[in-house]
């Protein structure tokens, strides 16, 4: 049992949309289908209780789900000690995704095993068919929000050429049982998902290729463009028939349905804090090259990030400002450790994958919590003012301190002025501010936030170097 249990969570751990080796991933006409699968839209229900005394479909669809199962077993034995497993609950959580169900059964004596059933998706042409007839009816599209699958719709959708439930033979098994055919195993799980789908419908689509939510956006979009053409008198049908043949909405559509769609929502609160990531400390052995402790630093700073993101969108005027560049890699690995304060195995990675030593990178961390990229800048940067910049820097410098009070300075004419007979410094960035410098081992690091007043820059060293130490 734990074997094929361990089969079933490595699926889920690394996201495959088909089976492990994804040799039953569909290919030619199918390939937007299949770009659906790949991306791992998937619904996982949980397992359901014991149904003693009860039918496993009361919808119709659900009826003629198992229609199609019991028309096409070949055993009917089979068939009958899978609606028993079905029955008293050895069916476990159910993962539905384009092309798939799985599931793991546990026969009476407890023995699991992983069963799958595949189902042929739609290709593109046949979404766009079954999209079209959903919006030729009002009464279809509420139906489906109302988790009801219409026989027309079926029917509409049938003269169509697009076959959405199962018929003989569509439903194909798989177990690790063994068996060629539909099996016990196999059987329980189409027994189990005739009850998902009585409650919703959207299961048997999903598996047919399209997840709900995107589903209902296509049909919301479609059915605001065909309002759209009927009001301007039709002159555009031919034109938006030629587009059609592409997959999707056309963005003209969807603009010109602006004001037909009803409005967004209210965006949701910002949480308080950022979201916990993932614990990758698992049993599961990672694939060579993966470094898990390394990861979790990434989603935590994704969380982060994702935060101060929002944050940003939902601030008064943020639609009028610029589009940020984002920083460079040498760049944003100073920001990740500063951060995230990672272990000393994932900060000598940060060190190395952006060409630092260990010391220069803990110098660039200092600077970083100083003052951002602008700090990192007058670290890592040399910058030689001009001549008016010195002028402008020299005559500050004077009028910085009272008479006699001035240290003595000395300048290579770069933008550093070093206090003679200590290990303190200043430096010019580009903006005209001050930032204190301190040597610790032989070399310049950061000691304090910028100050427009040099004096003021100086006076803060001693204590910003503790700052930036904690």
């Amino acid at each position: 049992m734990s074997d094929d249990y361990d089969d079933y969570e490595d699926d889920h751990l690394y996201g495959t949309g088909y089976g492990r080796d994804g040799a039953d991933a569909p290919d030619g006409d199918e390939e937007a289908a299949a770009r659906e699968g790949r991306r791992g839209v998937e619904r996982t229900f949980a397992a359901l209780p014991p149904g003693p005394g009860r039918s496993f479909a009361t919808s119709w669809w659900g009826r003629a789900w198992l229609q199609a199962l019991e028309d096409t077993a070949l055993d009917g034995q089979q068939l009958k000690q899978g609606r028993m497993l079905a029955r008293k609950g050895g069916v476990g959580a159910v993962s539905v995704r384009p092309g798939r169900i799985t599931a793991m059964v546990r026969d009476r004596d407890g023995t699991a095993h992983r069963s799958d059933v595949l189902l042929q998706q739609l290709d593109a042409d046949g979404w766009d068919r079954f999209l079209n007839t959903a919006v030729d009816r009002a009464g279809h599209i509420a139906a489906l929000l109302d988790r009801e699958m219409p026989p027309h719709l079926v029917e509409d959708a049938a003269d169509a050429g697009v076959e959405l439930l199962p018929g003989i033979g569509d439903l194909e098994p798989e177990c690790t049982c063994g068996a060629w055919y539909h099996c016990p195993h196999s059987g329980a799980l189409c027994y189990q998902v005739a009850r998902l789908l009585d409650e919703d419908p959207f299961v048997l689509l999903l598996m047919r290729g399209r997840d709900e939510r995107r589903l209902l956006d296509e049909l919301q979009v479609r059915s605001a463009a065909r309002a759209v053409r009927a009001n301007d008198g039709g002159g555009r049908e031919a034109a938006h028939d030629t587009r059609r043949e592409a997959r999707g909405v056309p963005a003209a559509e969807a603009f010109a349905a602006a004001g037909i769609l009803p409005p967004l929502p209210p965006p949701p609160p910002v949480p308080d804090e950022p979201g916990l990531g993932p614990s990758l400390d698992t049993e599961t052995r990672p694939p060579a090259g993966i470094d898990p402790a390394a990861l979790e630093v990434l989603a935590a700073d994704s969380a982060v990030r994702a935060r101060r993101m929002l944050l940003d969108a939902l601030a008064p005027g943020h639609e009028e400002q610029p589009v940020p560049t984002g920083p460079a890699p040498a760049q944003d690995a100073v920001r990740l450790a500063a951060d995230a304060r990672p272990e000393p195995r994932i900060g000598a990675l940060l060190a190395a994958g952006s060409g630092r030593s260990a010391a220069d990178l803990d110098a660039a961390v200092r600077a970083w919590r100083f003052g951002g990229a602008a700090a990192l800048a007058v670290l890592e940067e040399e910058w030689a003012p001009g001549r008016e910049d010195l002028e402008r820097a020299r005559v500050r410098l004077a009028e910085a301190w009272e008479a006699g009070e001035r240290p003595a300075l000395r300048t290579s004419g770069r933008a550093r002025w070093t206090v003679t007979r200590t290990g303190l410094q200043l430096r010019l960035d580009r903006d005209g501010r001050w930032w204190p410098y301190r040597k610790e081992s032989g070399r310049w690091v950061p000691a304090g936030p910028a100050d427009d007043d040099p004096a003021g820059a100086l006076a803060g060293a001693e204590g910003g170097t503790a700052d930036a130490a904690g």
